[in-house]
Parts: structure tokens; C-alpha cells; sequence
């Protein structure tokens, strides 16, 4: 991996891209600026492309390499590739674990997978689910008998009636009861089933939370590759205002540009510096945001091979509104909260019915407590009871016409939300269409700005154009650049947003598998 890394034509491709990174070059043009043949380079330039440290694009029938900024460690080896070749190759072993690193990029999905582990708002609602877990069991222990093992002692000053017993001064006693609840009037069973559906309530809950926490690691996730794209946009742009600036002081120099020409580009010059140092900065801040999601130290790196960009997905609204409907878990919750209210009627109507249960007991009872466990002193009795009720003051019916009006309540609340998802679809779809029209009209007009940019530079070279041609240019290039960026983040958050309103997640797949 060193030798490869470190060969004499990759160290010489690599100081020449970072002499020049905002340049980008193809291969025969490569060879002709070094001296070489095309083919020498081949090679070493399909190694540091699958580093990552050179990216590429195919325009019309030729490949054009440029300098990824992006590397994680771009600006070491941009600080050191102009020392001796064994310092480069001393240094560069060193940042060998960096590259094996890049081997295993942070992601979107690993960016969720760390938030599901980590954010306290998700650990709290697993909690949750254990505690309905628990309400089952207590649910469903009222459908099981009661054994108490009882006890006790009195003493009873005296015994009144003669030749009778009815008692022990000492009186020690010792039993074994049994308690079964034979009819609740339908009490036990809507608790239960109550029971069943807050379970499954809170595991809705639970998923509701962690789409919410994936829409944001989407946010902020996404607005990373924006900022980088915003950076790369704005070093680009000063890169090309710095070159310009120093092109039009040595005309200066020679008498072939005016003082005014040189005021005006340094003037732009320095307009730009702040865009890039603003840029710089949003990447340190969403940095640190996304790793306060991700319940991690702030300063925690982040590096991603990822580029901003994006695949375009049909929009089919009817089909995207039956699948919020069937899937999103605020659906799923008013859907649950309806049927447990349901059951609550259920509840409440048992006070109208009457209460049946069994019971049995055997017991041992002496004045000696030595003496106390045989047969002479046991005894065993069994029965049952009931009762029915008469009149509560109104109390079951009061209960019950709560009950359904919390009932009709949920059903409107269900009614109001599918409204709300109807809304939602409506507007993922329209942003969808629009950042896809926005990013369709500029991103055929980048390489038009670049051309427009290279013909007032030659224009100017000429004495055909004005110096504001050329600024006028680079401005304009850079506009169109950041206005397909921020489309792509707007399709990008429109597709997040379509997602969290269908309740889908980037690891569904995983979860199937499990389901499978």
C-alpha cells in the first residue's frame, strides 16, 4: 500500500493537482503540462481516483480528473507534498490508518443506526414499552385465582357462653385461601385487551420517535454535503478571483490593464474570502449539531466519501397517501387509541353487571400454637358470592357516557389526522416537482457558465472584453453552482419529508430481513 501510494509519478500528479485545485484536467492534456506520455500516468491515476484523493468526471468523450478538497486529510498532504520526497514518504505513512479509515465512510445510515442507540428520547421510550409489557402481566393476572397463606393471634378476655365453644382465650390461627373471580361483567377482559393495545401503542410511539430523529440526522446529514458543496463552491470561486486578480496586476505591470482593472478585481477578491470563510464555519456547526444527535462528543470527526447529489423518484401521490395511511405511525396510533377507547366502554358498562366469585379456605385454629397444625384442629370452608348492582348514584352511567364521548372524540382525531396526511403527501409531492424543476433548469447551464467564464477570461486576454466581464463571469458561475446545490438539498429534505410522512425509514431493509 506505501509503495503504491508514494510512487514518483503519484507524488508529481499529486503536487500538480494541488498547485492547481480548482483546475481540472484530462489525461492528454496531463501529460503534454508534465512532459509525459498520457499513458505513464494512467495508471497512478486510476490509483489516487480509488483513493478518493483525485475525483472524476466524463465530459463528452473525455475523462477529466481534478483534486478532491473533501479528503479528510486534503490539507496535510496539500502542506507537505512540496517537501522532500523522503519527508513525503515519512509523513504519508503516518496518515496511512486515515486512509484505511476512508475505507469505512460515515453514512446516512450509519448516522441513524448511532442516534437510534444513543438518543435519551428513544431510551425513554423503550422504558415505556416495558412498562406496558408489564401491564399485560398485570392484566392477565385477574383471570388468575388468589392463594394467600393468612395468620394471627387474640386474645380474648373471656369466653361467655358455657358447655359451647367459641373461641380460645389464645386463640392461634393459620389458613390457606383461595380467591377466583368467575364473572367481572366483562371488566377483566377490556382490561386486558386495553393492556394488549397500549402495547402495541407504545411500540408505535417508539417508531414515531425514531423517524423523528432520522428526519433530523437526515437534516443535518444532508446539509453537511450542502456545506461541503457550499465550501468547495466558494474555494473555487476565490481561487478563480485570486488567479484573475494576480493575471490582471502582471498586465498591470506591462502597461496592457488599467489601475481601475486591478482595484476591481482585489476588491473582489475580498468580497469573496468572507462566503468561504462562512462556509468553513456551517461545516464545523451542523459537524457539531449532528453529533449532539448522535449523543457523541461534538468534536467527534466526521467524514464522508459522499457527494451532494440525488436520484429522482416518481412522484405518485395516491400511491404514496395509501402507504401513509396504512404505515405512519400517527396513523397507526389513532387507529389504536380508537379501540382502546372502544374497550373503555366495554369497562365502564361492567358496573351494570353483577360480580361472581369463588372462594375456599382451609384453616387450623388452638390455644396451644405448638399444638396447632392437625387434624383435630382443621377446618375447611367454600362458597362463592356475588352482587348485583342496584344503584350507584349514577356513577356507571356517567362512566360510560364519558367513555363514549372519549370514543367519538378518537374517531374524530383519526378523521383530522387523515386530513392532515392528505396535506403532507400534497405538499412532499409539490416540493419534490419543484426542486426538481429548479435543479433541471440549472444543471445544463453549469458547463455554459464555465464556458461563458473561459471566453471573458480569453476576451479579456484580448482586450475584447471588460475586466467586470470576467467578475461578472466568475459570479455568475458561482451562483448557478449554488443554486443547483441548494435544489439538490431541497429534493433531498422533499424526499425526507415524503419519507417521514409515509413512516418509512432508510433501514427498513434490515428489519425485514429480521421479520423474514
Amino acid at each position: 500500500m506505501a509503495i503504491g501510494l508514494l510512487s514518483k509519478n503519484k507524488l508529481k500528479l499529486l503536487k500538480f493537482f494541488y498547485d492547481h485545485p480548482d483546475r481540472e484536467y484530462y489525461i492528454q492534456e496531463l501529460g503534454r503540462l508534465l512532459g509525459k506520455k498520457p499513458g505513464v500516468f494512467q495508471r497512478a491515476l486510476n490509483d489516487l481516483h480509488d483513493r478518493r484523493l483525485l475525483l472524476s468526471e466524463y465530459k463528452a468523450n473525455a475523462r477529466f480528473f481534478k483534486v478532491n478538497t473533501r479528503h479528510p486529510i486534503y490539507n496535510e498532504l496539500k502542506s507537505i507534498i512540496s517537501k522532500s520526497l523522503k519527508s513525503c514518504v515519512v509523513l504519508c505513512l503516518l496518515w496511512l490508518p486515515l486512509l484505511h479509515a476512508e475505507d469505512q465512510p460515515f453514512s446516512l445510515t450509519a448516522a441513524v443506526k448511532i442516534a437510534f442507540q444513543n438518543n435519551k428520547d428513544i431510551q425513554m421510550q423503550e422504558r415505556e414499552i416495558e412498562a406496558a409489557k408489564a401491564g399485560i402481566l398485570e392484566a392477565t393476572s385477574r383471570f388468575l385465582p388468589k392463594i394467600n397463606l393468612e395468620g394471627g393471634y387474640t386474645r380474648n378476655d373471656k369466653v361467655w357462653a358455657e358447655n359451647i365453644f367459641t373461641g380460645y382465650k389464645n386463640d392461634n390461627q393459620l389458613a390457606l385461601t383461595f380467591t377466583e373471580n368467575l364473572y367481572s361483567g366483562g371488566a377483566n377482559i377490556s382490561s386486558y385487551k386495553q393492556a394488549m393495545l397500549t402495547l402495541r401503542a407504545q411500540e408505535e410511539t417508539l417508531r414515531a420517535k425514531k423517524l423523528d430523529v432520522e428526519f433530523d440526522a437526515k437534516r443535518l446529514y444532508y446539509g453537511l454535503l450542502l456545506a461541503y458543496e457550499t465550501e468547495r463552491i466558494a474555494r473555487e470561486t476565490l481561487e478563480q478571483s485570486k488567479a484573475h486578480y494576480s493575471d490582471v496586476k502582471h498586465r498591470f505591470s506591462q502597461g496592457t490593464s488599467s489601475r481601475f482593472d486591478v482595484l476591481q478585481s482585489g476588491v473582489q477578491v475580498s468580497l469573496l474570502v468572507p462566503n468561504l470563510v462562512k462556509a468553513s464555519n456551517e461545516i464545523r456547526i451542523i459537524k457539531a449539531d449532528l453529533n449532539k444527535l448522535l449523543g457523541r462528543n461534538v468534536d467527534t470527526a466526521i467524514e464522508t466519501r459522499e457527494l451532494l447529489g440525488y436520484s429522482a423518484i416518481e412522484v405518485k401521490e395516491q400511491e404514496f397517501l395509501k402507504t401513509a395511511y396504512l404505515n405512519k405511525p400517527e396513523m397507526m396510533l389513532k387507529t389504536l387509541g380508537v379501540d382502546i377507547n372502544k374497550w373503555s366502554i366495554q369497562m365502564a358498562k361492567s358496573g351494570y353487571r353483577p360480580q361472581l366469585d369463588l372462594n375456599a379456605a382451609y384453616s387450623y385454629r388452638s390455644n396451644n400454637i405448638g399444638n396447632l397444625i392437625n387434624k383435630e384442629h382443621g377446618n375447611w370452608n367454600a362458597g362463592f358470592s356475588f352482587s348485583v348492582p342496584i344503584f350507584e348514584g349514577f356513577s356507571t352511567k356517567a362512566k360510560v357516557e364519558e367513555a363514549r364521548a372519549r370514543y367519538a372524540e378518537a374517531l374524530i382525531s383519526k378523521d383530522n389526522l387523515s386530513d392532515q396526511i392528505a396535506v403532507d403527501i400534497r405538499r412532499a409531492c409539490l416540493n419534490l416537482n419543484e426542486a426538481e424543476s429548479i435543479i433541471n433548469s440549472q444543471k445544463d447551464h453549469v458547463g455554459e457558465a464555465r464556458e461563458a467564464l473561459k471566453i471573458a477570461e480569453v476576451s479579456y486576454d484580448s482586450g475584447v472584453a471588460k475586466n467586470l466581464d470576467v467578475l461578472d463571469a466568475q459570479v455568475s458561475l458561482g451562483q448557478i453552482q449554488q443554486n443547483l446545490a441548494s435544489a439538490i438539498y431541497d429534493y433531498l429534505m422533499a424526499e425526507a419529508y415524503l419519507a417521514r410522512s409515509m413512516g418509512e425509514s432508510v433501514i427498513k431493509e434490515e428489519k425485514n430481513e429480521k421479520e423474514d
